[in-house]
C-alpha cells in the first residue's frame, strides 16, 4: 500500500523517508543520515555549518544548509546564498555521476556568485571567485580523473 505524502505537525509536507549522504531517498525504515536542522543560522554560522558538512561528504546537506539561509536571510544576500546552494548541488550532481547536471549548476551558481560580488555585498570571509574555482575543479575531476 502506497504511504500518503509526509506531513508535519503543521500538516506541511515534508519528507520523512530517511536520505543517503547525497540527498537520494531510501526505503522507509532503511538507516540515513542524520537530517539537517532547518533553524536560520547567523550568515557566519551558515558558512561553517555547510563546511561542515561537505568536510563530512555531504554536499546534498550543505545545500539545504544553505537554502535556509537564502529563504530566511536578508534579501539583497540572496544571489549570494542561492550561488552557494547552487555549487553544493553540483557537487551532489557531480557525486551521483551526472556531469552534465553537475557542469549547469556549477554555471549557474557562478553567475549568481559574481552578480552579488559586484554588490560588494558581506561574503563572510568567503573568497568567491576561489570557492567557484575549487567547485568548478571539482566537478571536473570525474572528467578528467
Amino acid at each position: 500500500m502506497e504511504r500518503d505524502r509526509d506531513r508535519n505537525a503543521q500538516g506541511r509536507a515534508e519528507q520523512a523517508r530517511p536520505r543517503d549522504e547525497l540527498g537520494r531517498p531510501l526505503a522507509y525504515g532503511q538507516p540515513g543520515v542524520e537530517p539537517i536542522s532547518e533553524e536560520p543560522l547567523s550568515g557566519e554560522g551558515t558558512v561553517a555549518y555547510a563546511r561542515t558538512l561537505l568536510d563530512q561528504g555531504r554536499p546534498f546537506a550543505a545545500h539545504e544548509a544553505l537554502e535556509v539561509r537564502w529563504k530566511s536571510g536578508p534579501e539583497d544576500e540572496r544571489p549570494l546564498w542561492q550561488g552557494l546552494a547552487q555549487l553544493c548541488v553540483g557537487l551532489t550532481h557531480a557525486a551521483r555521476g551526472n556531469a552534465v547536471g553537475a557542469a549547469r549548476l556549477v554555471e549557474r551558481g557562478a553567475d549568481n556568485l559574481t552578480t552579488y560580488a559586484d554588490t560588494g555585498g558581506p561574503t563572510y570571509g568567503l573568497d568567491l571567485p576561489a570557492v567557484v574555482a575549487c567547485a568548478s575543479a571539482r566537478v571536473d575531476q570525474p572528467r578528467t580523473g
